[in-house]
């Protein structure tokens, strides 16, 4: 039996928005440019947005169509590249002041930022908008695509994500070198500049190269149900010599 190659596409689309910050939010039948914004994605993946007084969103009340554009990065030394690009089409609407505390929460885990909690100290100061998705476009080095909103809201995140970007990190940080020498013995060809580009469940994807990448995946015999096996394969992988 051929193993998993990869995770399934509504999964990775939910892993890379749990780690993306909103950029820009345009409003769908208007001539205005796309508008700079700052926020985060909610634990159901909704992109929330963080709308100052001065802001032209500020004074919405009913809920207009909009696009927001979600990025995730990866810092590989001292660069940070792109990972992938979300388009999420939807309704904005204010987050329900029930849900407000645990939004702003929920945020300022991945994007910290002070203006989230004046949203729910102060009346007149920072609104809490979220988009009701309709679609998500998603766009990588690899592949592109659209989601409808039951299949992304459907998803989940890898379950193991939070321990799998601390061991990317440490690799990265760290076992630069053992990398280096366990990608070029698998690819039986030098390997100077192998990065540990993403890790999850399934396998781990390898960024030789940063200025003009190669992204080879490496899937694991099966996939890790915990994070101790999910270490284990890691550490397999850097064993190859």
């Amino acid at each position: 039996m051929q193993p998993v190659v990869a995770p399934p596409v509504p999964e990775r689309v939910r892993t890379l928005a749990a780690a993306a910050a909103p950029t820009h939010v345009s409003l769908a039948g208007s001539d205005r440019p796309a508008m700079p914004a700052r926020g985060g994605v909610d634990g159901a993946g909704r992109p929330v947005l963080l709308v100052l007084p001065d802001e032209p969103l500020y004074d919405m009340r009913d809920e207009p169509v909009v696009t927001v554009d979600l990025t995730s990065n990866r810092l590989l030394g001292e660069r940070e590249l792109s990972r992938g690009l979300l388009k999420v089409q939807g309704w904005l609407q204010a987050v329900p002041e029930r849900e407000a505390r645990e939004t702003a929460v929920a945020i300022a885990e991945r994007c910290p930022d002070e203006a989230l909690f004046t949203a729910l100290e102060s009346t007149g100061g920072a609104r809490l908008l979220r988009v009701d998705i309709g679609q998500v476009v998603h766009i990588t080095a690899t592949e592109s695509g659209i989601l409808d909103a039951e299949e992304y809201l459907d998803a989940a995140p890898d379950p193991l994500l939070g321990e799998a970007e601390r061991m990317l990190h440490h690799v990265n940080n760290a076992h630069r070198e053992q990398l280096r020498r366990a990608v070029g013995f698998l690819l039986s060809a030098p390997a100077p500049d192998a990065w540990l580009w993403e890790l999850d469940r399934f396998g781990a994807t390898i960024r030789c190269d940063i200025d003009d990448p190669t992204l080879v995946r490496l899937p694991w015999p099966t996939p890790a149900g915990d994070v101790a096996t999910l270490e284990h394969a890691l550490h397999c992988l850097l064993c190859h010599r």
